[in-house]
């Protein structure tokens, strides 16, 4: 039997004040299903989004927004505009950094201060550890997201500062606990990397030394999407839980019958 290939409705929208803005649907599943478009998007912060941009998304029939920034990112970039008729749900989660101090110097600090804290792979490390960490010490915030998604909270949209890390690990949870296969979550990670997605580097110097090759290259790991980080993600659920299904059962409290809810919820008919 030729299996239906679905109708693609256009994803590729470009919002002006909301930066790596997608729908994540029509990713294959190990059983030969699809998520569904409509279900669950992602993006970077709400924050500038524009007149035209509330409408847009206004127009989605969203049920909860997922905001994964925390008070440090809201003083940076603001808070969400608010959209009529959509619950908005904060689950701070650790940001790639961690902490002020490490921000001020990728903001306002010299070259020599930033080589002392990126330079060789110092940068990646710190993103693998992140990463880990949010699957190891954020079970109960992921836990917390899927049984919303199961009960009731379809369609959703779930972001962070950039869309890439925070929102991306949390994205790639619901999508294992549908049975998306690794390489397809991996390739929508990977979008995050498109030009007009990319989160804005913010420096208080934003002349030719303040925003120069090296500097850029020295801040790369931290604005870049990268398949090791994805990797290490996984890696740590393996060396924890054993298999994804462990990670899910036992880690995030998820029933096989929440499962089955988060499946209609977010996949197609099949």
């Amino acid at each position: 039997m030729t299996q239906q290939v679905p109708q693609i409705p256009p994803t590729e929208i470009v919002l002006t004040g909301v930066r790596n803005f997608r729908d994540v649907g029509g990713l294959p599943t190990a059983d030969g299903r699809r998520t569904a478009f409509g279900r669950l998007y992602r993006s970077g912060h709400l924050a500038h989004a524009t007149a035209e941009d509330a409408a847009f998304l206004g127009g989605l029939g969203l049920h909860t927004i997922f905001d994964f920034r925390h008070s440090a990112d809201h003083r940076l970039d603001g808070y969400d505009i608010e959209l009529a008729g959509v619950r908005n749900v904060s689950i701070p989660l650790s940001d790639p950094a961690d902490g002020a101090e490490f921000w001020r110097l990728v903001g306002s600090g010299n070259i020599e201060q930033l080589r002392s804290v990126l330079s060789g792979n110092k940068g990646v490390d710190r993103m693998i550890r992140m990463y880990r960490a949010t699957i190891e010490d954020r079970t109960a915030e992921h836990s917390r997201v899927l049984h919303a998604l199961a009960e009731d909270s379809v369609p959703a949209l779930m972001h962070c500062a950039a869309g890439k890390d925070r929102a991306g690990l949390s994205i790639a949870v619901a999508l294992l606990a549908v049975g998306v296969v690794p390489e397809a979550i991996e390739e929508d990670y990977l979008k995050s990397n498109d030009l007009h997605r990319r989160y804005k580097v913010k420096r208080s110097d934003p002349s030719g030394a303040g925003m120069s090759p090296e500097v850029l290259e020295l801040l790369d790991p931290l604005f870049g999407a990268r398949p090791a980080y994805l990797a290490a993600a996984f890696a740590a659920i393996e060396e924890n839980w054993g298999t994804t299904d462990r990670y899910l059962s036992e880690g995030l409290r998820i029933s096989p019958e929440t499962r089955e809810r988060l499946r209609e919820r977010l996949l197609d008919e099949g």
